[in-house]
């Protein structure tokens, strides 16, 4: 009888360092190569976001890419996730890494191979199983963020925001980010050099 081959965090430790972020998802490896311009930049401004509010209150830190080994077979690396100082005393281990759900998870979309679809399906799957309060899926390419939040046992969806909406959280009390400034550097960006192809265009004629 055949059987399918269940990958360990113990595997990962063989693998190259080549710049790639391999995870596992039940047993099941993942592989993604680096992420583009645009998805950097908005993992940046979100951390910076929730780096200043979190500076102010003093209730936890927003870290990037944290490894979080939920077991054996559930090991993963989110784009950013925000963590109160009680829950990160709990779940940090001598390894530098969570062994544990932090409260608020964020991934980026990354609109290549099968990314986007292991971002909205299996971890969204897996941060409910695992106990995350809070889900982020930040869309850079349409500009908006969805929301889910814990309800019950699941992370359900709980809104959709766009450019001029706002991000709170019950988690976060007192926080507030225009989905905006986590895209505008890029938006003034790319309509900058649309306005300068626009003029080389002109001058062609």
């Amino acid at each position: 009888m055949e059987t399918t081959m269940r990958w360990t965090s113990a595997d990962l430790e063989l693998l190259p360092d080549n710049g790639k972020r391999y995870e596992i998802i039940d047993g099941e490896l993942y592989v993604s190569k680096a992420a583009r311009y645009e998805h950097q930049r908005a993992c940046k401004r979100t951390t910076k976001a929730l780096e200043e509010w979190s500076e102010e209150t003093k209730l936890g830190e927003p870290i990037p890419s944290p490894g979080i080994i939920f077991a054996d077979d559930d090991d993963v690396i989110p784009d950013v996730v925000w963590i109160s100082r009680e829950r990160r005393d709990e779940i940090l281990g001598p390894d530098g890494h969570f062994h544990g759900a932090p409260e608020l998870v964020v991934e980026v979309l990354s609109f290549t191979g099968s990314n986007e679809q292991r971002d909205r399906k299996l971890k969204l799957k897996l941060y409910s199983r695992r106990g995350v309060k809070e889900y982020w899926i930040v869309n850079w390419l349409m500009r908006q963020v969805e929301i889910y939040r814990r309800r019950g046992r699941s992370l359900k969806l709980v809104a959709t925001l766009h450019a001029s909406d706002a991000i709170t959280s019950p988690l976060l009390p007192g926080f507030s980010c225009q989905v905006r400034e986590l895209f505008e550097d890029y938006l003034a960006d790319n309509g900058g050099r649309a306005a300068k192809n626009d003029a080389r265009g002109k001058r062609k004629k």
